[in-house]
């Protein structure tokens, strides 16, 4: 019913920037949560930040203050950008959207985003 397709991984030096994009399509409803979430090599998925409808944001604590969460309501699309990056943000980077009256949780296929120099 929806398709989340995430773009803008790559590999980038440590403090650097580099910003995701996850576009949501098929759908009827719009979308109501949204997020990102990663997966670093040998360690469980874990959530980096959410955004809602009405644009309230939540971070992790490893990485607020460096990364920013944002939204377009018009084109469901939600975006992560992240700057300062150190090597521990190296991780598939997954986006997240809940959708309809039940906000059931669909994915996208993830993003690598490599930190190193």
């Amino acid at each position: 019913q929806v398709q989340l397709v995430e773009s803008g991984g790559g590999l980038v030096q440590p403090g650097g920037s580099l910003t995701l994009s996850c576009a949501a399509s098929g759908s009827l409803f719009k979308m109501n949560g949204m997020g990102w979430y990663r997966q670093a090599p040998g360690k469980q998925r874990e959530l980096v930040a959410t955004i809602t409808r009405g644009g309230n944001t939540n971070y992790a604590d490893s990485v607020k203050g460096r990364f920013t969460i944002s939204r377009d309501n018009t084109k469901n699309t939600v975006y992560l950008q992240m700057n300062s990056l150190k090597p521990e943000d190296t991780a598939v980077y997954y986006c997240n959207a809940q959708a309809g009256p039940s906000s059931y949780n669909y994915w996208g296929q993830g993003t690598q985003v490599t930190v190193s120099s």
